[in-house]
């Protein structure tokens, strides 16, 4: 993958993340500057996500942990757990932004 097709792959990640929270209903601030999104929760919780380019990856940070992300089979995939990142951030603010989250 070169750098234009992983800034391509990574917008279109955050745009279904910023739609799919749009769409839900859920009060969840969600603010992209300079490829990096935060979204903040009605309880003060912060997820940050942002762009590693040199690495090709998409990093999160929660409040309990970072996490960095790397396509795999058209999935982005946490090298370290496995964890598809769609997946973990609806279980994640659920867990710690108190917040259903579907995308």
């Amino acid at each position: 993958m070169n750098d234009s097709e992983f800034h391509s792959l990574a917008d279109a990640i955050y745009q279904h993340i910023e739609e799919s929270i749009d769409s839900s209903g859920v009060d969840i601030d969600c603010e992209t500057i300079g490829g990096v999104m935060t979204l903040t929760f009605e309880n003060n919780v912060k997820f940050v996500i942002n762009r590693q380019e040199p690495l090709h990856q998409i990093w999160l940070a929660t409040r309990e942990n970072g996490h960095h992300f790397a396509l795999k089979d058209d999935k982005w995939i946490d090298n370290r757990q496995g964890h598809e990142l769609l997946s973990w951030l609806s279980l994640q603010a659920q867990r710690q932004g108190e917040t259903r989250l579907v995308l």
